[in-house]
């Protein structure tokens, strides 16, 4: 009886899904070195990284790593707010809060593990989505008629 109980109660504790990029699980990625990371990720981020990381990049790395150390045990890090969308995200990134601009306001996106290897503008998108309603003036003769009864 006893023993259907404790099966019970490991049942019902949350695992959480163990995180890898290309293999590697995240405690393993955020120890790899430049030269390493640059070899997993796609072969575009591959010439970034090889053709060196520029210096406003770099500021908002150091940013982020301040943010970071300012931060309390267990809280969550100050947003920091960049026009840097074609950032990519490295591992190094992970739990931060980044501000992301999109060409009117800064959007919150919070860094996680699945979003290694992609920019930054994947998550704060620029334009507002169509939504498809009634013809309006402009449209087709035929689509805009409006018997007068």
């Amino acid at each position: 009886m006893a023993d259907a109980a404790a099966k019970a109660a490991l049942k019902k504790k949350r695992t959480f899904r163990k995180y890898s990029y290309r293999g590697i699980d995240l405690d393993q990625l955020l120890d790899l070195s430049q030269e390493q990371l640059t070899e997993l990720v796609t072969a575009r981020a591959r010439r970034r990284f090889n053709r060196g990381l520029k210096r406003k990049p770099l500021a908002l790395i150091k940013r982020l790593r301040k943010a970071k150390k300012e931060a309390a045990p267990g809280e969550k890090p100050e947003p920091v707010k960049t026009h840097l969308r074609n950032m990519i995200v490295v591992p190094e990134m992970i739990g931060s809060n980044i501000g992301v601009y999109n060409g009117k306001q800064f959007n919150l996106v919070e860094i996680k593990p699945d979003m290694v290897g992609h920019y930054l503008a994947e998550f704060s998108i620029s334009y507002k989505p169509v939504r498809h309603g009634r013809p309006g003036i402009g449209s087709t003769n035929s689509s805009r008629f409006i018997p007068l009864h």
